[in-house]
């Protein structure tokens, strides 16, 4: 009897607990491997790798790293005696041409029943979101241009094209879940704001099956969100350096230490929010997504009720249009995060160059005894002449033996 496995395919959508899921996932490999399914990764980034791969995804010079990352993946599920679990955001986006190879390398429609699984949040906190993943990833338009783009029936360009092939739920759905039953295709929903943060966490355990497994999940690795002000801070930044900073320098500098380790942290500022007169139009939008989801029959794990957003906000905060104080209070923190972080690689720098004074010494004193020196004295007088050259010679293949010998 042919042993079915199953494969669980997360292909998104971005901002709805995926950093979190990935970690938790990456770092139970050998409990998950314990319990009969795999995890394919040899290091935290690999699904997104072999998403670019898949999809042959430019991404600031990675895609040079991803080439064969996903035929690596999917070798290791085929490989593999248990179910398994893949996982990135970015998949959201694949074409049907690409779904196609993805699943058929999986081996779809031999031994293997795949699993569609997307995370879906409501569009009045995805659009916020996405204008300021954008702005995370080096972009400098303003958030009413961002807007105007979506908004637009046509959808040219590239802004609207990642948008809404990462967040149209119903088409990401038709096109990944095209050739599977709808009892293969989870949706699952991320709950209102407000609500308990273990409650999205219960919901993934569900779908892909990890009951009864004690999983580790401290060390969380997320993706924090920024207040308005402090994303308009990051747009200056981008338009002011983009054209001086290379990508290799942005992601630690930029990304990472000013805007995920220290602007995060500002949480009393008022919050990035959609627009009083957008909200009617992405709540069409979601109204026509559930029923559509309820339509199609697949197995929704949460409420599809939490697709419907939050009433628009009272006061709302114009990113183009900030508060300038809280803009200067942002951008102190951020020179201050730079300051001691230099500071840091000054003091690192003081010490190895101790280390590499002290390494100096120490060769200076070796050359400096007499019994170096008299060997160094005869071994330039062996090498003088022919006879002496043949004793080095045989000297050191003789010591050469000895050291293999040993």
């Amino acid at each position: 009897m042919t042993t079915v496995r199953k494969v669980h395919l997360h292909v998104g959508t971005p901002k709805t607990g995926t950093s979190y899921l990935q970690h938790v996932l990456f770092h139970n490999r050998p409990l998950l491997r314990r319990h009969g399914i795999v995890y394919p990764a040899d290091r935290f980034d690999a699904h997104f790798l072999a998403a670019l791969d898949l999809m042959r995804m430019p991404w600031g010079g990675l895609e040079a790293q991803a080439i064969g990352a996903w035929d690596a993946l999917a070798t290791a599920v085929r490989r593999s005696s248990g179910d398994a679990i893949i996982s990135h955001e970015i998949l959201a986006t694949a074409s049907r041409v690409q779904i196609g190879r993805a699943l058929d390398t999986l081996g779809h429609g031999h031994d293997t029943e795949i699993h569609l699984v997307l995370s879906a949040r409501d569009l009045v906190r995805q659009i916020p979101a996405e204008w300021q993943e954008n702005v995370k990833h080096r972009a400098a338009l303003s958030y009413g241009a961002f807007l105007d783009r979506i908004q637009d029936p046509r959808r040219e360009g590239r802004i609207p094209t990642w948008f809404w092939g990462v967040q149209e739920v119903p088409d990401i759905l038709d096109r990944w879940g095209r050739d599977l039953p709808p009892e293969h295709v989870h949706v699952v929903t991320v709950p209102p704001a407000g609500g308990s943060p273990e409650l999205l966490w219960k919901r993934f355990v569900e779908a892909f099956g990890l009951d009864g497994i004690d999983l580790q999940l401290d060390g969380e690795r997320r993706n924090p969100s920024l207040g308005a002000a402090e994303t308009t801070l990051i747009r200056r930044i981008n338009r002011a350096a983009n054209e001086e900073l290379e990508p290799a320098y942005y992601r630690p500098l930029v990304r990472e230490l000013l805007a995920h380790e220290t602007l995060s942290r500002r949480i009393r500022t008022p919050r990035l929010a959609l627009p009083p007169d957008v909200h009617p139009w992405a709540s069409g939008l979601e109204e026509a997504w559930i029923a559509e989801i309820r339509a199609r029959g697949y197995d929704v794990i949460g409420d599809l009720d939490d697709l419907r957003g939050a009433p628009p906000v009272p006061d709302y905060a114009d990113p183009d249009h900030p508060d300038e104080g809280l803009v200067s209070g942002a951008a102190v923190d951020a020179l201050k995060a730079v300051l001691l972080d230099h500071a840091r690689l000054q003091r690192e720098l003081v010490r190895r160059n101790a280390e590499l004074d002290d390494v100096q010494r120490r060769l200076e004193k070796a050359y400096l005894r007499p019994t170096y020196r008299w060997r160094q004295k005869l071994v330039r007088r062996l090498e003088a002449g022919p006879s002496g050259r043949l004793l080095m010679t045989a000297y050191r293949r003789a010591r050469g033996r000895s050291s293999r010998s040993a």
